[in-house]
């Protein structure tokens, strides 16, 4: 019988290649997104790649929205196994450029969003003592960065929510797994249409990843058992050097970071649509406009995901070195 998954922010970019991930193992997900045409167009790519789907027209921070698309996924597909929380939005600018109801807009969709979400899957789950809740978390959960106040914000709030939901689980006994996956800068269309003041067009910051090496984490990490789950490089050397010299990375950041967000000599259109309050029309897939700079695979995830490989080869390998070294003094 094929897994039941739920995928928030499902129409475009992560969610829409963590969806594709799911139907490629034979899945039936259950994809929540406000976009219509973004959720056409995952049917699509779910279907395509062997899985079922269907969409359902949520705005993940309306609590009431997420509660009744945690109904109609059972109700067409049966018990939620996995519940995956994705969706986001933001506004790309310096703090006091941001007005009050966009800062909570943004708050209430990446933050709250994860939050309802869990609740719903909870709320199914607990009665039947399995399921698990990924939370796609951020390098930035842990270092905030300038020009993303209201994203880092939501993404340090997220780890705060899961670690206090996590030991209640675990107080209570419960087998209901929750997971957590800290992602680098991806290439996704968040940057073609969030709302950003910025004096040229937004970017992610390098080096950057294709949105299915997350997609691949985020599937594994669904199934692995894992506290946390760290992807690429960059998202390793943010979250410890934050912790070792978070006055380097503050430093270092305040240099760097508003220019290496921005594609140099590429205005920003003032006049560009963005989806914090309403969805951009269109089916904007999966990538962004960095495909030309973007990684298809991260090194170190494949080695987080493959211990006991990486183990057996790094062995066979001393036992290469050491029995030719034998041989040489023969």
């Amino acid at each position: 019988m094929s897994e039941v998954v739920v995928v928030t922010g499902a129409s475009s970019g992560i969610g829409r290649a963590i969806a594709q991930e799911f139907g490629k193992h034979g899945a039936s997900v259950a994809l929540l997104a406000r976009g219509r045409e973004g959720l056409e167009g995952a049917v699509r790519d779910v279907e395509a790649a062997g899985g079922r789907a269907i969409p359902i027209p949520t705005d993940v921070a309306n609590h009431d929205q997420v509660e009744a698309a945690a109904q109609s996924a059972e109700e067409a597909f049966g018990p939620i196994d996995i519940w995956v929380n994705d969706a986001m939005t933001t506004v790309f600018a310096p703090f006091m450029q941001v007005e009050p109801d966009e800062f909570q807009r943004a708050n209430d969709v990446t933050y709250l969003g994860a939050v309802w979400g869990t609740r719903a899957a909870l709320k199914r789950m607990l009665p039947r003592d399995r399921g698990t809740i990924v939370q796609v978390g951020s390098a930035l959960a842990y270092r905030g960065i300038p020009l993303q106040s209201a994203y880092c914000g939501a993404k340090h709030a997220m780890k705060g929510f899961f670690e206090s939901v996590r030991c209640e689980l675990r107080h209570d006994g419960s087998k209901v797994h929750m997971t957590m996956v800290q992602l680098p800068g991806l290439n996704t269309p968040q940057f073609d249409h969030c709302l950003a003041r910025t004096p040229d067009r937004p970017m992610p910051v390098p080096p950057i990843y294709q949105p299915e090496v997350a997609a691949r984490a985020v599937y594994w990490a669904a199934h692995a058992k894992r506290r946390e789950h760290y992807v690429g490089i960059p998202t390793v050397y943010t979250i410890w050097g934050n912790k070792l010299a978070p006055w380097f990375a503050e430093w270092y950041l305040a240099k760097t970071a508003v220019k290496g967000q921005q594609v140099p000599g590429e205005p920003l259109d003032p006049d560009r649509p963005a989806n914090l309050f309403e969805p951009v029309p269109g089916d904007a897939g999966a990538h962004g406009d960095f495909d030309d700079q973007a990684h298809e695979r991260s090194v170190q995830a494949w080695i987080a995901e493959h211990p006991a490989g990486v183990a057996a080869a790094t062995a066979a390998a001393a036992g290469a070195l050491v029995s030719g070294l034998l041989t040489l003094r023969r």
